[in-house]
């Protein structure tokens, strides 16, 4: 598999709440990542609370995932600032460190203009020499891609990826269409959204970047293959996981995934004003995954 085609997993950051990164948790959470079978890992992304971190831990987080990888599978890191100037300089200490790419999101304050989005990525991509992946997530950005965008910006020099949203489980192959008739060939169209993915994935989407991933690579490997393969029992193991997806889509994925670190021996909770689940909401979460822990093949983890 080439970077931007299979599995990309999305790990948490931890760190404590003046947000110093602990790198021996994280090294903990990559070095599960790396055997997996996974194809890449999204460090810092959403999930990763990228835009809770200073440069420096963000620095700290990508030196040590890379190390711990060891060149087993490469890193993708988020990059995303408000101001250009700063993405540009997050994408240079991306690269310095061994990044295989930048993940840039068009964060914001002033909500951004298509042609700002546009001349953002031109600058980024052309000034820092990173292969950029598009990462188009409207829930926290408010900003929305067209496929006209991203074809335009899929033809500058550098800008090799989309990480799409996925909306339905239906909506996803005519987007996939859409994209594939705008941009040029070899760019690779992925997508988010965990529990919308499978049908992205069997009508021939090139990624699926995944939270599940990120704490269990072991089901999602075997979910992104079997796509490929046979679409009947791709939809049944995503059927079986549905208890899983009803849980991210009310609390979120990265809620989610926080409530399930401490069963890796990682204490950690999101970055503060975002706050742990409710006691009652987290035994929610447990008992739902020991419930699935043969589906999730969770190796005695949970």
């Amino acid at each position: 598999m080439t970077l931007f085609t299979g599995l990309s997993a999305f790990p948490i950051t931890p760190a404590n709440q003046s947000g110093r990164v602990d790198t021996d948790a994280l090294r903990t959470l990559i070095s599960r990542l790396a055997g997996s079978g996974i194809d890449s890992i999204g460090l810092l992304g959403s999930t990763g609370t990228y835009m809770y971190l200073s440069r420096d831990e963000r620095a700290r987080a990508i030196e040590s995932a890379i190390a711990e990888a060891a060149g087993r599978v490469p890193v993708i890191a988020g990059i995303g600032a408000l101001r250009t100037d700063d993405a540009i300089a997050l994408a240079g200490d991306a690269k310095a460190l061994g990044a295989a790419a930048g993940l840039l999101a068009p964060v914001s304050y002033t909500l951004l203009s298509e042609n700002e989005v546009f001349e953002h990525f031109a600058a980024v991509a052309g000034e820092s020499g990173l292969p950029i992946v598009i990462y188009d997530n409207p829930g926290t950005t408010h900003f929305r891609f067209t496929s006209e965008l991203i074809a335009r910006l899929a033809r500058l020099p550098g800008i090799v990826a989309a990480k799409n949203p996925t909306v339905t489980p239906d909506d996803s192959p005519a987007h996939l269409a859409t994209l594939r008739a705008q941009v040029p060939p070899g760019f690779s169209v992925g997508y988010s959204g965990d529990w919308n993915c499978v049908e992205a994935l069997i009508a021939g989407a090139d990624a699926w970047y995944s939270v599940l991933a990120g704490m269990f690579p072991t089901v999602c490997v075997n979910l992104a293959r079997t796509a490929r393969e046979d679409s009947v029992e791709a939809r049944r193991l995503n059927a079986a996981l549905t208890p899983v997806w009803d849980l991210m889509r009310q609390h979120t994925g990265l809620r989610v995934i926080y409530a399930l670190a401490e069963r890796l021996g990682i204490r950690a909770e999101p970055p503060r004003p975002i706050l742990p689940l409710a006691e009652r909401v987290k035994q929610q979460v447990l008992d739902t995954f020991d419930a699935l822990s043969e589906t999730l093949d969770q190796s005695g983890v949970i």
